[in-house]
Order: C-alpha cells, then structure tokens, then sequence
C-alpha cells in the first residue's frame, strides 16, 4: 500500500462516520418530543444504591417533585451502605411530602454471577411486582431528574410503542478535566452504539444508558428478568440487547434537563471510570484490544501526524480528516456549552482513552477488572 493510500485512511474513515454511521452526531434527532401519556400511569421507580448518602436526597427529591398525571413509587434497595444512605433518601421523601411513596428495601448479600447493581435491581423488581407497574423506572442515586423526565419517559414510550426508552443524562462538566473528557465519552458512546439504529429493527445494535431506563414489565419478563443478564458489568447494554433480541422495541435519546450529580476532580477518576468496562466491551479479547489500540491510533493520531510529513497531499489529507473530526464532535461540544475549540481536542483526548484501556485490559489479567466500590466484578 502506498504512503498516499495510508494518509488517506482517516479522510475515508471519518466521511464513513459522517455519512454512513446512523448519523450519530446529529443530536437535534436525539430528544423525544412525545405528549405526555393521555391515560395515568403506575411508576415504580428502583434505586440501587451503595454509599450514596451525599447525593440520593437530590434524586429521591426530584423525583418527589415530578409533573406526572400518574402514581410514582419509588423503592430505594440499599446495597450495604454504611454511610447513612437509606436515612438520606427517607428525610428527602419526607422533606418533599413523599414519604408514603419510599420503599426501603435493605438488600441481601451479594450471591455469587451477579454485580452489585444487577442484584440489587432485581431485588427491587421483585418489590414492584405487588404494585403491578405499567412501568419500571432504573435509576441512579446520582441522578437529578428534571420535573418532566418520567412524563417524557412514559409519553415517548406510548407514543411509539417502545418497550424500553432510556436517555443518556446530562453528565457534569463543572471542572477541567470532566469538560475534556466527558463530552467525548458520550460522542463515543453514541459512535458505538448509534441510537438510530437502535431505534431500528433492520440493525442488531441495541443499547441504553444505565442511569435512566424505562422498561415496561413485560419486556423484562419475556428476556427472563434481569437474571438473564446477572453478570454483565455493562449492564444497560446488555439488558437493551436482551429486550431488542426477543423482539422488543428500544429507544436512546437525550435529555437537558436530567442531570448526573457526579463529579469526576480529576482525569484519574474519569480514567476509573472508563476503565471500570472498557475491556469487558471487547469481549475480553486481546486481539480486539490490539485492533482497537491500532484504529484509534490511525483514526485519531495519525492525521495529526500527517501534518508534520512535509508532502503536501498528506498535509491536505491530514488536514481533511482533521476537519471532519471536528465537525462530527461539534455538535457535542455545542450541547455542552463549550467553546468550538473544544471540538479540536479528540487526538489528544483519544490517547487518554487508549491508556484507560489498556490499563482495563490489565486490571483484568490482574484479576481486578470492573473494580467499583470495592467490589471486583470483571475476574
């Protein structure tokens, strides 16, 4: 292959991401614009938490305060918290007036083939099946829900008979590192698993975004519960390919106005967090983490590279693919807020998404994959 065809290579692989990758990019289609549901709707409304004392007030109380024509229950299952975390969310209820409508569920320990969050989930599933939902609402303890979340949630679901919809939260931007990395977390997240082929029976992706997942009961009963998926570390994935492939239909959007209250200080905590799954996305394959390491390489580091050649062609090519970069990951930066600059930073931003995943491909040979909260679930 000629030097030429090589600089060439990044060019073709962003006009193939531009034009021919379900239009992930374009985050205008993302946001449901359904009216809310015309009948009242039973909600049950699960809440795995561990340790989520300093931020479960905040999710409980918005979820208290929502504009809903519909019953809302909502059961926290504290999963061995020894922070207070089950007192937080019971004051919040009552501070908001929705006492009567908090289940603490005190969850059991942890049996061996399920993560934390999966077991903890399905203790509460089994809670809300004596309510008889129309639906069930995962969600984190982190996560602040806008005052027409479960109203869309529910409205877009009717609106076009989709048995899970979930939408990828508002993540924190507030410090340095989270407005480099975060933004890029989600462009890659939606590069992977665009959301219009999701929506789409004509393709196999199928994913969500664990922090918000309405799932009508049904749904999860013909999957056979979440039991299915027990050991998955990315669980929202998993439980979306479940329902896609016993003939259910998914949805992943957007949203402005339900946020994450997390907040990564630091570009290590962010790298914790990417790490966390990375490798497990790979299937725990070696030869797809060399394959990953070699197309981010070429995607995103060699157009930069081409610059510096000196040749003229490869300078334009290099400069093509730079610019086509840019213009798939505008559209992100733009929802965040940030400035256009950002949306020239993926090269860089990309090597440090490179190194979290081969420090997960090594936490796991090390034993030590999916480490959250002191437990390790990816061995």
């Amino acid at each position: 292959m000629s030097a030429y065809a090589v600089a060439a290579v990044p060019a073709l692989i962003w006009l193939y991401l531009l034009a021919a990758r379900g239009g992930f990019w374009r985050l205008a289609a993302r946001f449901a614009s359904s009216p809310p549901p015309l009948a009242p709707r039973r909600i049950v409304v699960l809440i795995p938490a561990r340790n989520e004392a300093r931020l479960i007030g905040a999710a409980v109380s918005s979820l208290a305060r929502q504009a809903f024509n519909g019953c809302i229950q909502i059961i926290v299952i504290d999963d061995g918290s020894t922070d207070g975390t089950a007192q937080a969310a019971r004051s919040a209820a009552n501070a908001n007036g929705a006492l009567a409508s908090l289940t603490l569920i005190q969850g059991a320990p942890l049996p061996e083939g399920w993560t934390g969050k999966l077991w903890a989930l399905s203790q509460g599933v089994a809670a809300a099946a004596e309510r008889t939902p129309d639906y069930l609402l995962f969600t984190d303890a982190d996560i602040c829900h806008g005052r027409d979340s479960i109203a869309s949630l529910v409205g877009n679901a009717e609106a076009h008979g989709w048995d899970l919809v979930s939408h990828m939260v508002k993540l924190s931007t507030a410090t340095l590192a989270e407005r480099l990395l975060i933004p890029a977390f989600v462009f890659f997240f939606f590069m992977v698993y665009p959301p219009g082929w999701i929506a789409s029976a004509r393709y196999k992706v199928a994913g969500a975004a664990g922090g918000c997942v309405l799932i009508r009961p049904q749904a999860l009963a013909r999957i056979g519960g979440l039991k299915a998926i027990r050991w998955r570390i990315i669980d929202d994935c998993a439980l979306a390919r479940a329902v896609k492939d016993a003939g259910g239909r998914v949805w992943l959007g957007l949203t402005r106005d339900t946020r994450s209250l997390r907040a990564y200080e630091s570009g290590a905590e962010i790298g914790a967090m990417i790490s966390r799954t990375a490798f497990s996305q790979l299937g725990h394959s070696y030869l797809m983490l060399v394959a990953t390491v070699l197309g981010l390489l070429v995607t995103y580091v060699l157009p930069v590279l081409l610059l510096f050649t000196g040749n003229p062609l490869s300078i334009c090519l290099g400069g093509a693919a730079l610019l086509l970069m840019s213009v798939c990951y505008w559209p992100m930066v733009r929802f965040y807020g940030l400035s256009p600059v950002w949306s020239l930073c993926l090269p860089p931003i990309s090597l440090f998404y490179l190194g979290a995943l081969i420090h997960s491909a090594l936490q796991y040979a090390r034993g030590r994959g999916g480490k959250w909260k002191g437990r390790v679930q990816d061995a």
